[in-house]
């Protein structure tokens, strides 16, 4: 089922799940007594269900920029019943602590986005922390080749990871980087190198995350499928890796229907003084302005 997170510019749309799409496929071989076309119906059906996800990804490209405008806090609450003693408590507790929100496309790379564009404008009237930034960037292809990636490969994407941290010394406006991170080429190749240095990372120290990984998958394997690919969804591990691997940290505030009428929240890595703040609702991350 591809359920997509609810936010006041999206809609949430559910599509068949896989069992009631085997339960179709029986029913058109029952049907249909020729096996060739029993393929090609289940076939067409199943390029209906790509076409239909196709369909809504480009409503939500359309209704969503990668990285918003910031927004004053208050436009949550128009994203929940007023009845909803739950989420109207933690609104309450969040507007004590934030006044702005920038909001990202609900699209899967949302906490990469978020992280990569919140950290830049961060950066942006600090040059010394700047400057050792760039450092560490430049030195993480080396890490990731030592690690076993093929230079020729990440290459593309680890440059224009540095492209945008040299339009970062150059001092540009905050327009000219909003711009960049909704260029949806240059967006998506500096997420794209983002996820590369937090499988980089796992991978370098597997002894350590080994330990929570589910499913009796390798350190490798969850990389392979559940780090690397586009639109995966990000999760505490995800966030320690990428937070470690660059040495940044992270603040997570966490709203979801949990007990108590306050926001968790919890610092990337645990210690650190965090100058990126995150708002995780399940299955999404916006980042949040004091």
């Amino acid at each position: 089922m591809l359920l997509l997170t609810p936010s006041s510019d999206t809609k949430t749309v559910q599509l068949p799940e896989t069992s009631q799409l085997k339960e179709l496929c029986s029913d058109i071989e029952n049907f249909s007594s020729e096996p060739q076309l029993q393929r090609v119906n289940c076939l067409a059906y199943d390029e209906a269900i790509i076409a239909q996800q196709d369909r809504i990804q480009q409503e939500i490209a359309n209704s969503n920029p990668l990285v918003s405008d910031r927004q004053d806090l208050s436009v949550l609450q128009k994203e929940y019943a007023e009845d909803d003693a739950v989420y109207q408590l933690k609104l309450k507790d969040l507007y004590k602590k934030y006044a702005y929100i920038r909001k990202t496309r609900p699209d899967g790379n949302c906490f990469y986005r978020a992280f990569g564009f919140a950290h830049l404008e961060s950066l942006l009237d600090d040059s010394k922390e700047l400057q050792k930034f760039k450092a560490v960037a430049s030195k993480s292809k080396l890490d990731l080749v030592n690690e076993g990636f093929t230079e020729f490969t990440i290459e593309d994407f680890h440059n224009t990871f540095m492209d945008l941290i040299d339009l970062c010394v150059k001092q540009p406006s905050l327009q000219e980087l909003l711009n960049s991170f909704n260029d949806q080429n240059m967006s998506d190749y500096v997420v794209v190198y983002l996820r590369l240095l937090t499988s980089g990372y796992l991978q370098r120290e597997h002894g350590f995350f080994e330990h929570f990984i589910e499913g009796g998958r390798s350190i490798k394997e969850f990389c392979q499928q559940e780090v690397e690919p586009m639109s995966k969804e990000s999760d505490h591990i995800h966030i320690i890796a990428l937070a470690k691997a660059l040495n940044v940290s992270i603040l997570v505030e966490y709203m979801d229907r949990g007990e108590g009428g306050t926001v968790n929240h919890h610092v990337f890595p645990e210690g650190g003084d965090p100058r990126i703040f995150l708002l995780y609702r399940p299955g999404h991350y916006d980042i949040l302005y004091k």
